[in-house]
């Protein structure tokens, strides 16, 4: 072919002239709100990286919690503030400007509450949590499949210290300042510690149980490293931190119980209430709305006791539960097996109440011994659709005669289905919410809706017999005692043994569980009203929707709807379900 002919070719072939340009489309409003989105998403991972390992994203690192970038956070919060605001809402479609208005809410919150954010922030271990923990829970669900993953493992490993001097910076400052879990809140902290010390460390487990998968040439040089590193490095960290806190911290730890007793405890107390209930009930109408609640179950529970024709009081009766052999296991291995034999009676009966079940598994399987002494009696570690890890309901199988036969239905039905595991599963799967939401948290939606579950049995035919009826209102009480405790002990000015007398005289839970439960309330002001008062407005709800709908009242779409939407504070769940049943009626 010649060079003219390509010449021609060419010329033929060449692409024409590019048109003018044309304008730019204008970027409408949604598309502006999901950048927002993506961008807070991809940040909150980057700065929280633990956050980030339990939602299913790999990675290595740890926070930083340094004030340089406690005062970095608050900057971008006021940042975003700004940002959001200058999208215009009212172009928003309906769900949008719900995303829109929780994302605000959540803004103005931390903004307000920027007053206690510091003082929070002394407040780092205690006996239900610490850095000591979080080392041996991440590291249990980070990916552990590939050489990849191992290696992130021991990066992890290594960045351990500097978290750990961090952390004995701040509970240094709490000590100068007066901001301390009480004293004796903080007894087994040190021996919980110490427990991660030595060759068979729990911190070392997911090297001693390496996949046959990999080389052995790789196994082998893992264990290695993952050996080193914890002597050099880890075990040390380790050692710093129990030394302080048997030393130093525990003895010097405030022995004042009420939240009040702390600066600006007072208003610190009250936010904390209006954040984690999402109302603004006050402490004296959560004290008398847990007085009415505790009256009204123990009511119902006196009359359970009738029926059984036991011949006694109330208290008697507690203590026949507490000390009955036929109440208990004697092998920790039996206690996980009952529960998971209750799970497997609640599994199939679930689609008489719901319309819609989670596709991400779950299951169960025994607390691990680190913290167990002053755990509760088992609680829900959420499982990811993203890192194919299944949800898990975790049992505590330390000190069997505290674990009594009566409670676990209840238990497992607020801790696995259709509970916590229903409600975070759904959330995962809902397409419409923007990646944060599906992990946004509200706590008197979630252990509300989680206590509510509890009372499903009933209607699942899991409450077999008077004992585990009992142990249903025994939980229930349980929840409204909440309400008078935590407000008594941080509003009113009681004492730790008033508060452990009244949940005595009021269940029959055994004394180890009500100690680690009134040192719950102590450590953790102000959240754990949140049960009852969710619950209760669940409950309102349903009552409202089977009203006003009648015969069209379907249960199973009421629950679909409650747990369709997300995570939700109470107030715009009820506007959530009155626009449900509104939908449902003909027009007025």
């Amino acid at each position: 072919m010649t060079s003219r002919i390509l010449a021609l070719l060419g010329l033929l072939l060449a692409p024409a002239p590019p048109a003018p340009p044309a304008p730019p489309s204008p970027e409408t409003e949604s598309v502006r709100l999901r950048r927002f989105f993506e961008e807070y998403w991809a940040t909150r991972l980057r700065d929280s990286p633990e956050m980030a390992t339990y939602f299913g994203h790999p990675n290595e690192r740890w926070s930083d919690l340094s004030p340089e970038s406690s005062d970095r956070a608050y900057e971008t919060v006021q940042e975003r503030m700004a940002a959001l605001a200058a999208i215009d809402r009212s172009r928003l479609t309906a769900s949008e400007q719900v995303d829109y208005d929780l994302f605000r809410r959540r803004l103005e919150r931390t903004i307000e509450g920027r007053r206690f954010h510091d003082l929070g922030a002394y407040l780092m271990i205690d006996h239900m949590g610490g850095i000591d923990l979080e080392l041996v829970q991440l590291l249990d669900y980070m990916p552990a499949r590939t050489v990849a993953d191992h290696e992130a493992m021991l990066a992890r490993l290594r960045g351990f210290p500097r978290v750990v001097d961090q952390t004995l910076a701040l509970l240094a400052k709490g000590l100068e300042v007066g901001i301390t879990p009480l004293r004796v809140t903080l007894r087994d902290v040190p021996e919980r510690v110490g427990s991660l010390l030595g060759a068979e460390s729990p911190v070392l487990a997911p090297f001693r149980r390496l996949p046959e998968t990999l080389p052995a040439a790789d196994r082998e040089r893992l264990r290695a490293e993952a050996d080193r590193i914890f002597a050099g490095q880890v075990e040390p960290a380790l050692r710093k931190l129990r030394d302080f806190l048997a030393e130093t911290y525990v003895p010097r730890a405030r022995e004042s119980i009420s939240m009040r007793d702390l600066p600006d405890g007072e208003a610190w107390y009250a936010f904390q209430l209006r954040t984690s209930t999402t109302t603004d009930l006050t402490p004296e109408q959560i004290h008398q709305l847990g007085l009415s609640e505790v009256s009204r179950i123990r009511g119902e529970m006196d009359a359970l006791i009738a029926s059984t024709g036991f011949q006694g009081s109330f208290a008697e009766f507690s203590e026949f539960l507490r000390t009955d052999p036929r109440f208990y296991y004697d092998r920790p291995e039996d206690l996980v097996a009952g529960y998971r034999d209750i799970a497997k009676r609640i599994d199939p009966a679930l689609i008489k109440l719901f319309g819609r079940l989670p596709r991400l598994p779950y299951g169960v399987k025994p607390l691990t011994s680190e913290g167990a002494k002053s755990a509760p009696a088992g609680y829900y570690n959420n499982g990811s659709i993203t890192a194919g890890q299944p949800g898990w309901f975790l049992v505590n199988t330390y000190d069997l005669k505290a674990r009594p036969k009566w409670a676990m239905a209840a238990l497992t039905l607020h801790e696995s289905v259709p509970g916590h595991h229903l409600q975070y599963g759904i959330a995962q799967e809902l397409e419409d919410l923007p990646e944060w939401r599906k992990w946004d948290v509200y706590p008197a939606f979630a252990e509300g809706w989680a206590l509510y579950a509890e009372g499903l049995g009933t209607e699942l035919g899991i409450y077999d017999d008077p004992y585990s009826n009992f142990g249903r209102l025994s939980n229930e009480i349980w929840r409204a005692l909440r309400l008078v405790v935590d407000t008594g002990l941080h509003a009113r000015g009681w004492t730790r043994q008033q508060a452990i007398d009244y949940y005595l005289a009021n269940t029959a839970r055994s004394l180890r569980e009500i100690e680690n439960e009134v040192d719950r309330i102590i450590v953790s002001p102000g959240t754990v009203p949140v049960y009852k008062i969710g619950e209760l407005k669940i409950r309102e709800l349903r009552v409202y929707a089977q009203k006003e709908l009648g015969p069209k009242f379907d249960l199973r779409a009421f629950h679909d709807r409650v747990l369709g939407n997300g995570q939700l504070p109470l107030d715009l769940l009820e506007k959530s379900i009155k626009a449900w049943v509104g939908e449902q009626l003909p027009p007025r």
